[in-house]
């Protein structure tokens, strides 16, 4: 029971049910975006997102007065939010206008940029071993995307 307990915690677990479900909506956003512009494809996914983590936040309690949030994490998160935004725009034009076994990849360079930009921006570090791994990531996401 412990050992399920201590599973629920793991970061890698959580990480790889990411990357499950990230694939699982590439597919699903490939077929979607057909016969819709990609921009309302990106909307329509949105309000699904938003009514789902309503639901998960309401259900779990999570809910507080804007005042007593962070200022800070409030800002950030605006930010991160735009980015977000702007990514799955660009996610579902590039979708609609190429094949999601070769779109995919291209998108997945961003494992290699937050890699850079977590150890220049936020002071995190990487192993010779771990740097090999991005720069393996970036040739494999390359690779993938060349005809």
């Amino acid at each position: 029971m412990l050992e399920r307990v201590a599973l629920l915690g793991s970061w890698q677990l959580w990480a790889g049910l990411s990357a499950l479900f990230a694939a699982i909506t590439s597919l699903l956003a490939k077929l979607g975006v057909e016969g819709i512009s990609s921009n309302l494809a990106t909307f329509l996914r949105t309000v699904v997102v938003l009514v789902l983590l309503a639901g998960v936040v309401l259900v779990g309690g999570d809910l507080r007065p804007w005042p007593e949030l962070p200022r800070r994490s409030l800002i950030f998160l605006l930010f991160s939010g735009l980015a977000t935004g702007v990514s799955w725009l660009c996610w579902f034009r590039a979708l609609q206008l190429g094949p999601v076994s070769r779109v995919a990849p291209i998108d997945k360079i961003s494992v290699v940029l937050v890699a850079v930009l977590g150890v220049t921006l936020l002071g995190e570090s990487l192993d010779p071993r771990q740097w090999i791994g991005v720069a393996l990531m970036g040739i494999g996401a390359i690779l993938l995307a060349l005809r």
